[in-house]
């Protein structure tokens, strides 16, 4: 099984293509079921990633799991994410979107292994989408008005 992973900077382009790299690899594996949750996941993993981490940029990896995928998103700063009680318009939506299509199934890693973006060590946030099992919710989730704005649309 080939291991695939991208390596981005912080910039406004990197969920775009955080997602049409998710949305590629599973294609290419047939896994077309997961792509529309997978790559809204990954959107947000790595907006948040953008927003909120002071590190060189991030690293994402999807990963093969018995019954689906597991995507990694690596940055450099340590502070796990957490749900917030409630969310306003412009942000606070994006792990209650993971946290729905994934049915909770979302985590950290600390540490998160050296990235080789400046050798520090960081966190992995990772979402697994089942095979068997995509999520009717990605038909009416919507992404905040900060995702859009790092997405560049």
């Amino acid at each position: 099984m080939p291991e695939y992973t991208l390596r981005c900077p912080p910039l406004d382009t990197t969920p775009r293509i955080a997602r049409d790299f998710v949305n590629s690899v599973l294609r290419a594996l047939g896994l077309d079921a997961l792509v529309d949750d997978a790559t809204l996941c990954t959107s947000e993993l790595v907006t948040n990633s953008c927003i909120h981490a002071k590190g060189a940029g991030a690293v994402f990896t999807p990963h093969r799991r018995t019954r689906g995928r597991r995507v990694t998103v690596y940055d450099e700063d340590r502070t796990p994410p957490a749900l917030r009680e409630g969310y306003d318009g412009e942000s606070g939506r994006g792990l209650w979107i993971v946290d729905a299509l994934t049915d909770g199934r979302w985590g950290t890693e600390l540490p998160a292994p050296r990235l080789g973006l400046d050798g520090s060590e960081g966190k992995g946030v990772w979402f697994e989408l089942s095979a068997a099992a995509t999520s009717e919710a990605s038909t009416v989730a919507t992404l905040g008005t900060h995702a859009q704005r790092c997405h560049g649309r």
